[in-house]
């Protein structure tokens, strides 16, 4: 209401509580008031009101750091690419591998949000049921829902329709634990919003759209039980069981995420060492740099490239072409697939300033489409 007021150059009389979320929006002309007495009294100019001059601000709160990850190697590496290109990532592992605890430091390692994309984040989350804390400005949301939640929860809806987990995502990452305990007709209202980066409620009384530009985070377990190939040998599962498991997720959802890896145990070795890895600090500018080659070159990430798009920044080389026309004979790849290993490669170029996309940058990009050649085997 905020922002619609402001750009329609119109005041707005809130009660004191709610006028420092408003005065977030630009050029607000926010009044706070006690009582209706007092809104009384600056109608008729007893006692006018003194307009609310909040001042939006980065405070100290921050995201966990990259560097408490010991070991997991590649699974940094395809988070700082997830990261630079605002690809979707899917990590597949036994059970205390780490992928919950390298999820929650995604959004720590994304470039720091633009003025915009803060108040679009705050703005979705001031319609959730807690309503935004002025503390979380221009921190990027991560959002978690349990694997109970239902299409409405994650999508949005209701009889008013509310967004869901998905919008209160904007501009952050949507993290999805035990992915194939959803509901699979849940999992399936996620394909739009990943293409098109909104979705749609229709309802018989209305029908409302709400953004959802968000990073889909998402992991799993390897089967049932969940240690498949562990060094311990404990899994009993079946291949027929391991393959009900993984059909869980369909082709098509698993088709639009771009980067898809492995995380296996971590070596003891690796656990007992106290060394530190690489910061998310020092991550990030590597990210930013990136980020900020795609915006100067094509005006947005990589990982929403149009198909046209695709055909005029991502082409690779002589030999890296032949490379993935090898990938696509060998292993299946969809045309989409196809597409979004290119949009990788890009952004494995951009992370070194690379102009050209080469052959190496094509062979990295493929092997992150790990499970789509395990998924039926």
């Amino acid at each position: 209401m905020a922002l619609s007021a402001a750009r329609d150059r119109r005041a707005f009389v809130l009660p004191e509580p709610n006028a420092r979320e408003a005065a977030l929006a630009e050029e607000a002309m926010v009044y706070p008031a006690r009582s209706l007495l007092d809104v009384c009294a600056h109608l008729t100019g007893r006692a006018p009101l003194a307009r609310c001059s909040e001042q939006p601000r980065v405070n100290g709160r921050r995201h966990p750091d990259m560097r408490d990850v010991k070991g997991q190697l590649h699974a940094k590496r395809a988070l700082e690419i997830a990261a630079a290109g605002g690809h979707s990532l899917i990590m597949v592992g036994p059970p205390g591998t780490g992928k919950s605890m390298l999820a929650e430091r995604l959004p720590g390692i994304l470039p720091p949000m633009t003025r915009e994309e803060a108040l679009a984040s705050a703005a979705m989350q001031s319609l959730g049921s807690t309503g935004f804390d002025n503390a979380n400005w221009a921190l990027r949301p991560f959002r978690a829902p349990h694997h109970t939640a239902s299409a409405v929860a994650l999508v949005g809806g209701g009889s008013q329709p509310r967004p869901g987990e998905i919008s209160m995502a904007q501009h952050g990452v949507l993290f999805l634990d035990e992915l194939p305990e959803f509901d699979r007709s849940v999992l399936e209202v996620l394909r739009e919003p990943l293409e098109s980066g909104r979705v749609s409620v229709a309802r018989a009384a209305r029908q409302v759209e709400f953004p959802a530009v968000f990073q889909l985070v998402a992991a799993m377990n390897p089967c049932p039980c969940g240690y498949l190939g562990h060094p311990s040998g404990r899994c009993r599962c079946t291949p027929d069981q391991v393959a009900r498991y993984r059909r869980r997720i369909s082709g098509p959802l698993l088709d639009r995420i771009d980067l898809q890896i492995e995380v296996p145990d971590v070596p003891q070795e690796d656990l007992g060492r106290s060394a530190r890895g690489e910061s998310s600090d020092a991550i990030r500018e590597r990210v930013a740099a990136a980020r900020g080659q795609q915006l100067e070159r094509q005006g947005r990430p990589n990982a929403v490239l149009s198909t046209s798009e695709v055909e005029r920044y991502c082409t690779p080389d002589v030999q890296g072409a032949r490379m993935l026309e090898q990938a696509v004979s060998r292993l299946g790849f969809s045309a989409r697939a196809y597409h979004r290993v290119l949009k990788v490669a890009r952004t494995c170029a951009d992370l070194v300033q690379a102009r050209e996309l080469a052959a190496v940058h094509v062979a990295e990009a493929i092997q992150y489409r790990r499970f789509d050649r395990t998924r039926d085997s």
